[in-house]
């Protein structure tokens, strides 16, 4: 299969742990279905430049979209009321420490773009394995007592591949996407992997950029951890 016919058509996965070229993925970034979520396919998988999401709770979908939105750790845009909160003490930051409660709360969140989750049981189920291998982690916000915002994601070593987050008070989210980027920059990490464009991550400075560009920077990163 070469060229436009590729690029066209829809690969399906078989038990063998492999995907095809992220170049073949149609123009909205879809590449691939079936499969599993193991752990070791999702490594390949992040690794490759690619993700899953599933549709309708039934077939397992994986994307690679081009452009790809990412951050640049150094890059993160701090706003002048953001500063005054990320001063002030009214959020306490943790890393770890309630996983799974934070990918419960991101599948429960309501959002204004989405009708219902792709955070599946399924999904909960790979990303905790992930996280007990210690290739998932989770940065959580506490406003005294009560877990109120974060996010999680797959950490490449160098790279963090950011899956999710939720708010259940203003700017919750933003205080663990700013906290994190910068551990992120003090630990020399390349990039924050945001994934599709929104809004939002444009406004924390999130950019988007070629999918070839972003492969070469996993590649690069791949060889330089082997």
């Amino acid at each position: 299969m070469k060229g436009s016919e590729a690029q066209n058509s829809l690969f399906f996965l078989s038990e063998a742990l492999v995907f095809p070229p992220v170049e073949y993925a149609q123009d909205d970034g879809l590449l691939a279905a079936g499969g599993d979520l193991s752990v070791e396919r999702l490594l390949l998988a992040y690794k490759s430049g690619i993700f899953p999401w599933f549709n309708n709770d039934a077939l397992l979908l994986w994307w690679s979209p081009d452009p790809r939105m990412v951050l640049r750790p150094k890059d993160v845009k701090i706003s002048k009321s953001m500063r005054k909160i990320l001063r002030d003490g009214r959020f306490k930051l943790t890393k770890n420490q309630s996983f799974e409660a934070v990918i419960e709360a991101c599948s429960s969140i309501e959002r204004e773009d989405q009708d219902g989750t792709w955070i599946t049981d399924k999904m909960k189920r790979a990303y905790l394995k992930m996280h007990e291998k210690g290739y998932a982690t989770s940065y959580e916000v506490w406003e005294s007592d009560r877990l109120v915002g974060g996010l999680y994601g797959v950490d490449l070593g160098t790279i963090f591949c950011g899956e999710s987050m939720f708010s259940k008070v203003s700017n919750a989210s933003k205080f663990a996407f700013i906290k994190m980027a910068q551990e992120l920059e003090a630990k020399n990490y390349r990039l924050i992997d945001c994934q599709i464009y929104t809004s939002h991550l444009e406004s924390l400075g999130a950019q988007e950029i070629p999918r070839s560009e972003f492969i070469q920077i996993l590649e690069a990163e791949n060889k330089r951890g082997e």
